[in-house]
Protein backbone atom coordinates (compact mmCIF):
# COMPACT_ATOMS: atom_id res chain seq x y z
CA UNK A 1 0.00 0.00 0.00
CA UNK A 2 1.43 3.68 -0.68
CA UNK A 3 0.55 6.51 1.00
CA UNK A 4 0.87 10.11 -0.78
CA UNK A 5 1.59 13.07 1.66
CA UNK A 6 0.25 16.32 0.62
CA UNK A 7 2.20 19.52 1.92
CA UNK A 8 0.18 21.94 3.96
CA UNK A 9 0.64 25.48 3.69
CA UNK A 10 -0.86 28.08 5.82
CA UNK A 11 -3.26 30.10 4.50
CA UNK A 12 -2.48 33.41 3.79
CA UNK A 13 -5.32 36.12 3.68
CA UNK A 14 -5.74 39.54 1.77
CA UNK A 15 -7.29 42.02 4.01
CA UNK A 16 -9.69 45.21 2.87
CA UNK A 17 -9.73 48.28 4.37
CA UNK A 18 -10.64 51.84 3.62
CA UNK A 19 -10.32 51.10 -0.58
CA UNK A 20 -6.79 49.44 0.36
CA UNK A 21 -5.52 45.91 0.05
CA UNK A 22 -3.04 44.85 3.07
CA UNK A 23 -1.10 41.63 3.32
CA UNK A 24 -0.93 39.01 2.89
CA UNK A 25 -1.26 37.75 6.76
CA UNK A 26 -1.28 34.23 7.89
CA UNK A 27 -4.63 32.83 8.90
CA UNK A 28 -3.75 32.78 12.72
CA UNK A 29 -1.91 36.65 13.01
CA UNK A 30 -5.76 37.16 11.20
CA UNK A 31 -7.49 35.63 13.71
CA UNK A 32 -5.18 36.94 16.63
CA UNK A 33 -6.15 40.39 15.26
CA UNK A 34 -9.44 40.28 15.05
CA UNK A 35 -9.60 38.46 19.04
CA UNK A 36 -7.42 41.35 20.34
CA UNK A 37 -9.42 44.09 18.61
CA UNK A 38 -6.97 45.50 16.21
CA UNK A 39 -8.81 44.17 13.17
CA UNK A 40 -12.75 44.41 13.22
CA UNK A 41 -14.97 41.89 11.80
CA UNK A 42 -16.68 44.55 9.44
CA UNK A 43 -13.02 44.47 7.75
CA UNK A 44 -13.09 42.25 4.36
CA UNK A 45 -10.67 39.41 3.75
CA UNK A 46 -9.86 37.33 0.75
CA UNK A 47 -7.84 33.85 0.13
CA UNK A 48 -7.59 32.19 -2.61
CA UNK A 49 -11.00 30.31 -3.58
CA UNK A 50 -12.98 33.17 -2.80
CA UNK A 51 -14.45 34.46 -5.24
CA UNK A 52 -15.04 37.80 -3.76
CA UNK A 53 -13.99 39.72 -0.90
CA UNK A 54 -15.92 39.02 2.30
CA UNK A 55 -16.38 40.53 5.72
CA UNK A 56 -14.27 38.84 8.38
CA UNK A 57 -17.09 38.10 10.27
CA UNK A 58 -18.01 35.66 7.78
CA UNK A 59 -15.02 34.26 6.92
CA UNK A 60 -13.71 33.71 10.86
CA UNK A 61 -17.21 33.60 12.84
CA UNK A 62 -15.22 32.34 16.29
CA UNK A 63 -12.86 34.78 16.33
CA UNK A 64 -14.45 37.86 17.54
CA UNK A 65 -13.02 40.54 20.09
CA UNK A 66 -13.99 40.13 23.96
CA UNK A 67 -17.39 41.94 23.91
CA UNK A 68 -17.62 45.33 26.03
CA UNK A 69 -18.49 45.21 29.94
CA UNK A 70 -22.26 45.78 30.56
CA UNK A 71 -22.78 49.38 31.47
CA UNK A 72 -25.22 47.48 34.65
CA UNK A 73 -22.52 45.14 35.85
CA UNK A 74 -19.64 46.39 38.36
CA UNK A 75 -17.28 48.91 36.37
CA UNK A 76 -13.63 47.42 35.16
CA UNK A 77 -10.75 47.54 37.74
CA UNK A 78 -8.95 50.52 36.57
CA UNK A 79 -5.18 50.37 35.63
CA UNK A 80 -2.39 53.16 35.44
CA UNK A 81 -3.07 55.24 32.15
CA UNK A 82 0.54 54.35 30.45
CA UNK A 83 1.27 55.75 27.15
CA UNK A 84 1.15 54.06 23.81
CA UNK A 85 4.65 54.40 23.31
CA UNK A 86 5.65 52.56 26.79
CA UNK A 87 4.65 49.47 24.96
CA UNK A 88 6.95 50.20 21.18
CA UNK A 89 9.44 48.36 20.53
CA UNK A 90 12.65 50.50 19.94
CA UNK A 91 15.41 50.22 17.51
CA UNK A 92 18.67 50.25 19.44
CA UNK A 93 21.71 52.36 18.25
CA UNK A 94 23.58 49.67 16.95
CA UNK A 95 20.26 48.02 14.83
CA UNK A 96 19.76 51.73 13.00
CA UNK A 97 23.82 51.91 12.22
CA UNK A 98 23.76 48.36 11.09
CA UNK A 99 20.90 50.05 8.69
CA UNK A 100 22.77 52.70 8.00
CA UNK A 101 25.83 51.00 6.98
CA UNK A 102 23.53 48.64 4.48
CA UNK A 103 22.05 51.84 2.86
CA UNK A 104 24.79 53.08 2.30
CA UNK A 105 26.70 50.52 0.46
CA UNK A 106 23.46 50.50 -1.47
CA UNK A 107 23.70 54.27 -2.24
CA UNK A 108 27.74 53.73 -3.38
CA UNK A 109 26.34 52.42 -6.86
CA UNK A 110 23.95 55.45 -7.90
CA UNK A 111 26.28 57.74 -6.46
CA UNK A 112 29.19 56.23 -8.38
CA UNK A 113 27.29 55.95 -11.25
CA UNK A 114 26.30 60.04 -10.93
CA UNK A 115 29.95 60.36 -10.09
CA UNK A 116 31.42 59.09 -13.60
CA UNK A 117 28.64 60.42 -15.42
CA UNK A 118 29.01 64.21 -13.91
CA UNK A 119 32.99 63.76 -14.11
CA UNK A 120 34.02 63.12 -11.13
CA UNK A 121 36.04 60.36 -11.50
CA UNK A 122 38.40 62.57 -14.50
CA UNK A 123 38.55 65.08 -11.74
CA UNK A 124 40.42 63.32 -9.74
CA UNK A 125 42.79 61.89 -11.64
CA UNK A 126 43.55 65.44 -12.55
CA UNK A 127 43.91 66.21 -8.95
CA UNK A 128 46.38 63.26 -8.61
CA UNK A 129 48.02 64.48 -11.74
CA UNK A 130 48.69 68.10 -9.74
CA UNK A 131 49.53 66.64 -6.42
CA UNK A 132 52.16 64.45 -8.44
CA UNK A 133 53.86 68.09 -10.42
CA UNK A 134 54.23 69.77 -7.42
CA UNK A 135 50.78 71.72 -7.98
CA UNK A 136 49.82 74.46 -5.55
CA UNK A 137 47.75 72.19 -2.89
CA UNK A 138 45.32 75.18 -2.16
CA UNK A 139 44.61 75.91 -5.89
CA UNK A 140 44.08 72.28 -7.02
CA UNK A 141 41.77 71.86 -4.12
CA UNK A 142 39.70 74.62 -5.53
CA UNK A 143 40.31 73.16 -8.81
CA UNK A 144 39.14 69.65 -8.00
CA UNK A 145 35.78 71.03 -5.70
CA UNK A 146 34.77 72.84 -8.64
CA UNK A 147 34.95 70.29 -10.63
CA UNK A 148 33.02 68.08 -8.23
CA UNK A 149 30.24 70.25 -7.48
CA UNK A 150 27.47 68.59 -9.97
CA UNK A 151 28.60 64.99 -8.73
CA UNK A 152 28.12 66.05 -4.99
CA UNK A 153 24.77 67.78 -5.38
CA UNK A 154 23.52 64.63 -7.72
CA UNK A 155 24.81 62.37 -4.62
CA UNK A 156 23.28 64.54 -1.96
CA UNK A 157 19.76 64.28 -3.91
CA UNK A 158 20.29 60.85 -4.46
CA UNK A 159 20.42 59.85 -1.26
CA UNK A 160 17.98 62.51 -0.09
CA UNK A 161 15.16 61.12 -2.25
CA UNK A 162 15.84 57.12 -1.28
CA UNK A 163 15.27 58.05 2.17
CA UNK A 164 12.15 60.34 1.90
CA UNK A 165 10.68 57.95 -0.37
CA UNK A 166 11.11 54.79 0.75
CA UNK A 167 10.49 55.36 4.42
CA UNK A 168 7.09 57.01 3.56
CA UNK A 169 6.56 54.04 1.29
CA UNK A 170 3.85 51.26 2.68
CA UNK A 171 7.51 49.38 3.19
CA UNK A 172 7.94 52.62 5.87
CA UNK A 173 11.53 51.41 5.57
CA UNK A 174 14.83 51.64 3.40
CA UNK A 175 16.31 48.55 2.33
CA UNK A 176 18.69 48.60 4.99
CA UNK A 177 16.19 48.72 7.76
CA UNK A 178 13.96 45.79 5.83
CA UNK A 179 16.74 43.85 6.02
CA UNK A 180 16.61 43.99 10.11
CA UNK A 181 13.15 44.49 9.73
CA UNK A 182 12.81 47.90 11.73
CA UNK A 183 10.03 50.23 10.40
CA UNK A 184 9.72 54.47 10.66
CA UNK A 185 6.57 55.48 11.99
CA UNK A 186 5.02 59.18 13.81
CA UNK A 187 4.52 59.14 17.70
CA UNK A 188 1.42 56.81 17.19
CA UNK A 189 3.10 53.85 15.11
CA UNK A 190 1.54 54.87 12.10
CA UNK A 191 3.23 55.22 8.74
CA UNK A 192 4.18 58.83 8.14
CA UNK A 193 3.23 60.72 5.05
CA UNK A 194 5.86 61.81 2.50
CA UNK A 195 6.00 65.82 3.94
CA UNK A 196 7.05 64.33 7.12
CA UNK A 197 9.80 61.97 5.78
CA UNK A 198 11.50 64.82 3.82
CA UNK A 199 11.07 66.91 6.90
CA UNK A 200 12.70 63.87 8.58
CA UNK A 201 15.79 63.79 6.68
CA UNK A 202 16.18 67.75 5.83
CA UNK A 203 18.45 67.31 9.03
CA UNK A 204 19.70 64.26 7.38
CA UNK A 205 20.70 66.06 4.54
CA UNK A 206 22.17 69.35 6.23
CA UNK A 207 24.32 67.19 8.49
CA UNK A 208 25.68 65.63 5.43
CA UNK A 209 26.38 69.24 3.75
CA UNK A 210 28.15 69.92 7.06
CA UNK A 211 30.05 65.95 7.24
CA UNK A 212 28.68 65.82 10.81
CA UNK A 213 26.85 62.26 9.84
CA UNK A 214 26.31 60.04 11.84
CA UNK A 215 27.49 62.05 14.59
CA UNK A 216 24.39 64.31 15.54
CA UNK A 217 21.87 62.38 14.01
CA UNK A 218 22.47 58.80 15.30
CA UNK A 219 24.79 59.64 18.68
CA UNK A 220 20.98 61.13 20.01
CA UNK A 221 19.71 57.73 20.24
CA UNK A 222 22.21 56.09 23.16
CA UNK A 223 20.51 58.68 25.17
CA UNK A 224 17.00 59.80 24.52
CA UNK A 225 13.70 58.30 26.01
CA UNK A 226 12.59 56.76 22.97
CA UNK A 227 15.79 56.23 21.43
CA UNK A 228 15.71 59.14 18.86
CA UNK A 229 18.13 60.55 16.35
CA UNK A 230 18.41 64.24 16.14
CA UNK A 231 16.27 63.87 12.82
CA UNK A 232 13.07 61.70 14.93
CA UNK A 233 12.78 64.80 17.34
CA UNK A 234 12.25 67.00 14.54
CA UNK A 235 9.78 65.32 12.86
CA UNK A 236 8.23 63.49 15.37
CA UNK A 237 9.26 60.17 14.73
CA UNK A 238 10.25 56.59 16.28
CA UNK A 239 12.08 53.60 14.64
CA UNK A 240 10.72 50.57 15.79
CA UNK A 241 11.59 46.62 15.55
CA UNK A 242 9.40 44.83 13.30
CA UNK A 243 8.66 45.15 9.63
CA UNK A 244 5.71 47.13 8.31
CA UNK A 245 4.53 43.95 6.88
CA UNK A 246 4.21 42.45 10.17
CA UNK A 247 1.66 44.79 11.68
CA UNK A 248 -2.07 44.46 11.51
CA UNK A 249 -3.25 47.31 8.89
CA UNK A 250 -3.57 50.84 10.00
CA UNK A 251 -7.42 51.52 11.17
CA UNK A 252 -8.07 55.08 8.96
CA UNK A 253 -10.56 57.80 11.90
CA UNK A 254 -12.95 57.50 8.89
CA UNK A 255 -13.99 53.94 8.28
CA UNK A 256 -17.63 54.94 6.23
CA UNK A 257 -16.30 53.53 2.94
CA UNK A 258 -15.26 50.00 4.53
CA UNK A 259 -18.21 48.28 2.57
CA UNK A 260 -17.66 49.64 -0.51
CA UNK A 261 -13.98 47.81 -0.94
CA UNK A 262 -12.94 47.61 -4.04
CA UNK A 263 -10.10 45.16 -4.90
Amino acid sequence: MRFTFTEVHPMEVWIGRNGERHGPYQEEQVKEWLRSGQLSPDDLGWYDSLADWRPLSMLFPDDRPAPAPSPYGPPPLQQAQTSNTAYFDYASFWQRFGAWVIDLLILMIPTMIAAYTLGAVEAYKHLLDQMQGGADMAVALRDYAKATEGASVASLAITYLYYVFFEASTWQATPGKLALRLRVTDVHGQRIALGRSAARNVVRLLSAVFLLIPIICYLAISWTQHKQGLHDLWAGTYVLKGSAQEQPPQRSPSNHDRGHFNA
